[in-house]
């Protein structure tokens, strides 16, 4: 009887020790699917690693800043336990990519380190929101690169209530587009006498760093409605030249600006009996006047070679440009002339040239532009100039194929009245089952 149940024991404490030993083998050989679950244990692990501006940042120590007025490279480093030989030297190489005397305030800065009592590794400094500079303050490397950005394209349709600055503002198209839209059509439309009503249609690319618009591409198509009046302008390349036209294929590019500055307020025009308010007696005034702040850019309105850039007791501060053997223009009252203008400079056209300002018989900050035809001052406003080469015939059948599609896409372009219509016939068939 002892002998069974000893016998039995022994079996059960055989098979124990079986089941132990297969728990146990499992354990030491894991099979496929447990190796597969490890793998991707492993990727979650690696997906968890954190990147800053290319650098794997994981477990490092990061501040990030903003310069403050009159901070240097040293000043800024030197918390950061940079010594200054390394600070020198990092100054030096880094000229070819970015000069660190060009460091300015309100910029965003990062410093990582491995810890807040180490000497930092990498220093980047962004100066414009679209790109950075990294300097790895061990390996003395230091390269620029871009953030990462998107594209989107914006079609704008709008009809003016105020005046075509006001009105694009609040559809928050920008103000590089909006000067630009006044440049295409500034010898075609006086946008000093916009009427309410006029319309406006404008498609241009935008680029996004962020979540931010840090650049415009420029216009891709436009169009104008003033007076009743359709103005368009299509673009198409013809001699290895990308420019616009209008419907009826003529070049929309003169050979001058329409404005020494980009949209502003004329404030005063070419009339041979004003009253001058600094002289206060009437004489002739043979130029426009542009009203704008102080520092604004000014801008030749054409190629050309400076033939004056100096201050007279009148004048101001002004430069005078010759055109050709026809045309000659003139700048005044300059806060300053622009940098490397000087005479015999040759300028090209949109070349800023210097920032408006107040000096000589001036009252308040504008510019002054005169424009001489044939050696005699004439009205600017009232000149006709030849526009560029028209499309030719041989380009013709092109152009009317890339501007039917350019009418195609205008037309799919809504006014705000029309958005609201549209919303409100959706929402109508919307109610109705439809």
């Amino acid at each position: 009887m002892n002998n069974k149940w000893i016998g039995i024991a022994a079996l059960a404490l055989t098979l124990g020790a079986g089941v132990i030993f297969q728990l146990t083998t499992k354990d030491a050989a894991p099979s496929e699917d447990q190796m597969v679950a490890s793998i991707d244990s492993t990727a979650v692990k690696k997906e968890k690693e954190v990147f800053l501006y290319g650098i794997n940042v994981t477990g490092l120590n990061i501040v990030e800043g903003t310069v403050s007025k009159n901070q240097t490279l040293a000043s800024i480093l030197s918390p950061f336990n940079v010594p200054y030989q390394i600070i020198d030297e990092i100054a030096k190489k880094s000229k070819s990519v970015f000069d660190v005397r060009g460091i300015a305030a309100n910029k965003k800065f990062t410093v990582i380190s491995q810890s807040a009592s180490e000497m930092a590794q990498f220093f980047i400094y962004e100066p414009n929101p679209a790109e950075y500079v990294v300097f790895n303050l061990d390996s003395m490397d230091i390269y620029k690169a871009e953030k990462p950005a998107e594209y989107r394209t914006r079609e704008i349709g709008g009809t003016i209530q105020s005046s075509l600055y006001v009105d694009m503002d609040k559809k928050d198209v920008s103000v590089a587009v909006i000067n630009k839209f006044a440049d295409l059509f500034g010898w075609s439309v006086d946008f000093q006498a916009l009427q309410r009503g006029d319309e406006f249609k404008v498609v241009y690319e935008e680029k996004i760093v962020d979540g931010k618009v840090v650049d415009v591409s420029g216009i891709q198509l436009a169009y104008f409605l003033h007076n009743g009046k359709p103005y368009h302008a299509i673009p198409f390349e013809q001699n290895g030249e990308l420019n616009f036209f209008d419907q009826d294929g003529n070049s929309l590019k003169k050979a001058f600006l329409r404005d020494p500055l980009e949209y502003t307020r004329i404030s005063s025009r070419y009339n041979l009996k004003r009253f001058h308010p600094v002289q206060k007696r009437y004489k002739p005034h043979l130029g426009t006047d542009y009203a704008a702040r102080t520092g604004t850019e000014i801008r030749s309105v054409g190629e050309g070679t400076v033939v004056e850039a100096r201050y007279t007791s009148a004048n101001g501060n002004y430069v005078k440009i010759k055109h050709n053997g026809t045309y000659t223009t003139q700048y005044l009252h300059m806060s300053k002339i622009g940098k490397g203008i000087r005479k015999g400079t040759r300028v090209s056209q949109g070349q800023v040239i210097g920032y408006v300002g107040s000096t000589g018989l001036a009252t308040g900050p504008h510019l002054c532009f005169r424009f001489w035809k044939n050696g005699k001052q004439e009205d600017w406003l009232a000149e006709e100039i030849p526009p560029s080469e028209p499309i030719s015939r041989a380009n013709l059948a092109a152009f009317n194929s890339k501007k039917a599609e350019s009418f195609t896409l205008l037309a799919s372009i809504p006014l705000e009245g029309e958005k609201r219509l549209l919303a409100a016939v959706s929402d109508s068939l919307a109610i109705q089952g439809f």
